[in-house]
C-alpha cells in the first residue's frame, strides 16, 4: 500500500509529508497466507532519497518503486528534503538532523517496521546519491547499507566545478574547506572505517558524472572501503536508468 502522512516536524518547525510503501497482500497472493507478513518482528526499511529539484514524490511519479518493494517485502520511506544535499544547512532547514533522527523515530513508532541497524537501509541517485553515503557514513550505527546511482560523490569537484550554479553557502556552514571535512565522503570513511558498512555504487557510462564515479570508486578502493561497482553502458543520468537499477540495489541490499 502507498500512504502520504502528514505531521509537523519539530526539527524543521513546519508541517512535512513523508510517503511510505508498505507491503500487502496483492492479488496473486493467497489472502489468508500472512506467513510473509511478520509485523511483530518489523520489516526491512530503505530510506530512498531523491536528487536535485525533486522531492518526497519523485520515486513515486516516475519509477515502479511500489511494485519492487512490494515483491521483495520491504518498507519504502520517501521524503522531501529541497536542494540540501541533506544537510543540517546553514541558512535553511536542518534535514541532516531530520533525516537520522527525527523521520527514523516516527517511522519506527508508528509503522510495522524493524528497529534494527541491519534491517535499515539508504539508497539514492544524483543528489541522493551523495546523501545516502553521506548519512550512512555519518551514521554508520543507524544504517546497514548505502546505495548510490549516479551520485554527485565528490563534493569538492562539484563545488569546484559549479561555484555559480548552486547555492552552496547557503547549503553548507565552510563551502570553501569542503575537501576534508564532515561534508567530505572520503574524510567521514576514514574517521568511521572501523564500522563495516557495505557501499553500492553505479553509474551509466553516458551520464555527465561518469567520470567523477570512476574516480571516487578508485579512491574509496584506496581507502580500503567494500563496494560494490557497477558501469551500466548505454544509460545517462536518467529516469530510465535509476527505475531499472534500482531493481539490482534492493536485491543486493536484501542479500544476507
Amino acid at each position: 500500500m502507498f500512504l502520504t502522512c502528514r505531521y509537523y516536524s519539530r526539527v524543521l518547525e513546519r508541517n512535512v509529508e513523508v510517503n511510505l510503501v508498505i507491503p500487502s497482500p496483492q492479488s496473486g497472493e493467497q489472502i489468508l497466507d500472512h506467513g510473509k507478513y511478520d509485523y511483530e518482528k518489523g520489516l526491512p526499511v530503505v530510506y530512498l532519497l531523491h536528487g536535485m529539484h525533486g522531492d518526497g514524490y519523485s520515486w513515486m511519479r516516475f519509477s515502479s518503486i511500489e511494485r519492487y518493494l512490494q515483491d521483495r517485502n520491504i518498507v519504502g520511506v520517501m521524503a522531501g528534503v529541497e536542494n540540501s544535499f541533506y544537510q543540517d544547512m546553514a541558512h535553511g532547514g536542518k534535514y541532516y538532523t531530520f533525516m537520522t533522527e527525527e523521520l527514523p523515530a516516527y517511522v519506527t513508532r508508528v509503522f510495522p517496521v524493524s528497529k534494527r541497524r541491519e534491517d535499515t537501509y539508504v539508497a539514492g541517485f544524483s543528489m541522493g546519491g551523495y546523501g545516502a553515503w553521506f548519512l550512512a557514513l555519518s551514521r554508520p550505527d543507524l544504517f546497514a547499507k548505502a546505495a548510490s546511482m549516479s551520485g554527485a560523490l565528490d563534493i569538492e569537484t562539484l563545488h569546484d566545478e559549479n561555484k555559480d550554479s548552486l547555492p552552496w553557502d547557503s547549503i553548507f556552514k565552510d563551502a570553501k574547506h569542503l575537501g576534508g571535512s564532515d561534508y567530505d565522503l572520503f574524510a567521514l570513511f576514514e574517521k568511521n572505517k572501523r564500522y563495516t558498512l557495505p557501499l553500492f555504487q553505479s553509474c551509466g557510462d553516458k551520464d555527465f558524472l561518469f567520470g567523477m564515479n570512476q574516480n571516487v570508486h578508485r579512491r574509496m578502493e584506496r581507502l580500503g572501503a567494500s563496494i560494490t561497482y557497477r558501469e551500466v553502458p548505454g544509460f545517462g543520468h536518467t529516469w530510465d536508468f535509476w527505475d531499472k537499477e534500482i531493481q539490482v540495489v534492493l536485491d543486493w541490499l536484501m542479500k544476507e
